[in-house]
């Protein structure tokens, strides 16, 4: 689907590594070197005609993002990344109302991104980090959800789908129930937004984070969306300029309204240009698209390595277009190294999720992670390839 639209896909690769980031599309790189090349001005401080330009195209960003999410436009925050926006949610936020004994949930299949700020949290502020169990697909339910749940837990923070297993998780009856006893819900949408339709007013999640590299967009851009009055009460993690109306001493420090308030410094301006071009090419493929083709392509991967008798797959269940598996007897890393030799792009180890290891019994996998571009010739290529334990030993030395 789409592929002429990608000039790394003319290159002899078939690339299955799309959770770590995708590739770009003509119109995105054309987008940013647009800024570069007729409008190269800073953002929101000059009063002449290109700064004015670039204002326009940075604050339409904001927008399309704020459509793309059904959300307002003071509630859309650029950030350098989901990296950034989670530990803006966790240091700007929750560090000045969680105390000793305040209870955050996760799970054992988070990204390392919405693990270590809460870790450091606990060690400041001395909040307790608890799992919620993972059913034998290592899938959330609501039932482990409420079974988890104490009169100390605060928040609930988990991705919408995890880059390992690959699982959905039920967000608004998650919300739902959380709100109803007066929990937090944070979201980490790294691996849902670029591939499902995101609509967090329906979903009411509390925060939300995701980054544009993982959509078709550039790297070093990424979106904190809050509701608006808790953003209202988030402390700027970063200060300086841009963010302030004035500061004359210690005591009189005044500060922008939302969103600008927490972009302070000069912002990755050509990456929130192309980024917003990226929403538009996604949006005009459809996110119900993306998502069918992925899932059309993930039923087939497993059914194929189904039939290889040394190949185990972790995550069969899996409601995304990620698959993760081990081939017997042979590390990770080897597996990728031997697909590699072929152009075949996977990633192997623990993909940022250490603590996953708890739950599947394994510290490492390969994984394959499917985007729209790919196709069903790719899969039989890289099936053919794995199909033969011996070859994989003999050329892995």
């Amino acid at each position: 689907m789409n592929r002429e639209d990608f000039p790394m896909l003319k290159q002899d690769i078939i690339y299955l590594d799309n959770g770590a980031t995708t590739f770009k599309p003509n119109s995105v790189i054309d987008a940013i070197n647009y800024y570069y090349k007729e409008i190269s001005a800073n953002a929101h401080r000059g009063d002449y005609d290109i700064s004015y330009k670039v204002d326009i195209a940075y604050e339409g960003a904001r927008k399309n993002v704020a459509e793309f999410i059904n959300a307002s436009r003071e509630e859309v925050v650029f950030t350098s990344g989901a990296t950034e926006s989670l530990n803006m949610i966790v240091n700007g936020f929750f560090a000045n109302i969680l105390g000793l004994g305040d209870e955050v949930l996760l799970t054992l299949s988070e990204h390392a991104s919405n693990v270590l700020p809460w870790f450091r949290l606990a060690k400041t502020n001395g909040i307790n980090v608890k799992y919620i169990d993972l059913d034998s697909n290592l899938h959330v339910l609501m039932n482990n959800i409420k079974a988890s749940i104490t009169p100390n837990t605060k928040v609930i923070s988990i991705a919408g789908i995890t880059n390992v297993v690959g699982d959905e998780r039920p967000i608004k009856e998650i919300t739902k129930f959380a709100h109803e006893n007066n929990i937090f819900v944070v979201v980490d949408g790294a691996q849902s937004v670029p591939h499902t339709k995101t609509d967090v007013k329906d979903l009411d999640c509390d925060f939300l984070a995701f980054s544009s590299h993982k959509m078709c967009g550039p790297t070093g851009v990424g979106v904190l969306y809050g509701k608006k009055e808790l953003l209202e009460n988030m402390e700027p993690v970063n200060l300086g300029g841009g963010m302030n109306e004035s500061f004359d001493s210690v005591d009189e420090v005044y500060l922008k309204e939302l969103p600008n308030r927490l972009e302070a410094g000069t912002p990755n301006i050509a990456g929130v240009i192309g980024f917003s071009a990226a929403i538009d090419y996604l949006k005009n493929i459809g996110m119900n698209n993306i998502k069918l083709h992925e899932i059309k392509l993930k039923k087939y991967l497993i059914s194929k390595l189904k039939n290889i008798p040394h190949i185990t797959i972790v995550n069969e269940e899996c409601d995304s277009g990620i698959v993760a598996f081990n081939v017997d007897g042979v590390f990770a890393q080897d597996v990728a190294y031997y697909l590699n030799k072929y152009h075949i792009c996977v990633r192997a180890g623990n993909h940022c999720a250490k603590i996953l290891k708890n739950a599947i019994g394994v510290k490492n996998t390969v994984r394959v992670s499917l985007y729209f571009y790919n196709t069903e010739e790719e899969l039989d290529k890289l099936v053919e390839l794995l199909s033969d334990k011996d070859r994989i030993i003999r050329e892995m030395i």
